[in-house]
């Protein structure tokens, strides 16, 4: 889902929740907590005689996230990203390997979509008051909307070998995508640390493996938005090995002559999403593809997101708005997951 993300991490900040209360060395639950990306993360792990001291880990978190902000950062002007954002037209710069990495998977997922997934969205973002850049947010006209639409484009961008480039004047934003992969990468570390059983959630995304100390699974609960604006509790999913992503529209919106206008914008006409698709939770082995098929899937809504989920084997769960209420729909490969969600 995109986000106002970047907006300046911190330090790790440490929290040891000890639920043994025995000795040190037993097993535990550490949790360590921040700001990052203009939001937080949360990451729950357990701790034993094999993983390292909780400061070594907090470090290493630490290190993925500063990594990924002077990499990725749409709000610091030093970092790779912004510095590319700020070149003209036809300009081609080295860039490391992990935004190239992104930017290729962006294009793919544009690309077997027929560009329902930009990675270049920001001016229209901008227009319809939900980027960072915006002046309020109000309904533009059709020529307005046709203008900041020719500052975008998915096409316009390539990788040269070690270089990205740009054949027009677009500007890149992450944000759909980068939290994910942050996941990733620090689930990767996690097992290089010998960190055999956590949760690990960046922004709204998280992946979790392994078990509690208790022998209990990690259990994610999935939201129902109610007609009032409050949430309920649609599903409990016990996750393991698996990264989840949920992408809504019923939180960041406005309205304009009784109209609801979503802060999730089609790239294909430059209007935000108009069917009535709720939600996605994507259900996948990466947090990235998790991560950038969620938003995906609800910008295609609920028929085309259900056909393409089935054609190429996404794990979704859809929750529709109908009359007053919600239906909700799984896909095949969600139910093979989990045996239980048929659909309701």
């Amino acid at each position: 889902m995109l986000r106002n993300l970047f907006k300046g991490a911190c330090l790790v900040s440490v929290l040891a929740v000890t639920l043994s209360g025995c000795e040190n060395n037993a097993e535990r639950i550490e949790v360590l907590s921040g700001p990052t990306m203009g939001s937080t993360y949360t990451i729950k792990y357990v701790y034993n005689a094999t993983t390292p001291a909780v400061d070594a880990v907090g470090v290493a978190v630490q290190s993925i996230l500063d990594e990924v902000d002077r990499q990725m950062s749409t709000y610091r002007l030093d970092s790779n990203l912004a510095r590319f954002n700020q070149a003209p037209a036809h300009t081609c710069m080295p860039m490391p390997q992990p935004v190239l990495d992104l930017v290729q998977y962006g294009n793919e997922l544009s690309r077997i979509s027929d560009g329902a997934f930009d990675l270049t969205l920001t001016p229209l973002l901008n227009l319809w008051g939900f980027g960072p850049q915006s002046r309020g947010r109000a309904v533009p006209s059709a020529e307005q909307i046709a203008a900041a639409k020719a500052q975008t484009g998915y096409q316009k961008v390539r990788i040269d070998g070690e270089q990205l480039c740009k054949d027009a004047d677009v500007k890149l934003d992450l944000n759909g995508i980068a939290a994910g992969y942050t996941v990733d990468r620090i689930s990767e570390r996690f097992a290089e640390l010998n960190i055999k059983s956590y949760m690990i959630e960046v922004t709204g995304e998280l992946t979790a493996t392994g078990r509690k100390p208790d022998g209990s699974p990690w259990r994610i609960a999935l939201e129902q938005p109610l007609v009032d604006g409050q949430r309920a509790i649609q599903r409990i999913l016990e996750i393991d090995g698996y990264g989840v992503n949920t992408s809504g529209d019923y939180r960041n919106y406005f309205e304009e002559g009784g109209v609801r206008f979503s802060h999730t914008i089609d790239p294909r006409n430059g209007t935000p999403i108009k069917h009535n698709l709720a939600s996605v939770t994507v259900v996948d082995r990466s947090t990235l593809r998790a991560d950038g098929v969620g938003t995906l899937l609800l910008v295609l809504g609920p028929e085309h997101g259900l056909a393409f989920a089935e054609a190429h084997k996404i794990a979704a769960f859809f929750v529709m708005r109908d009359g007053d209420g919600f239906i909700t729909q799984v896909s095949s490969e969600f139910s093979r997951i989990f045996p239980e969600g048929g659909n309701q």
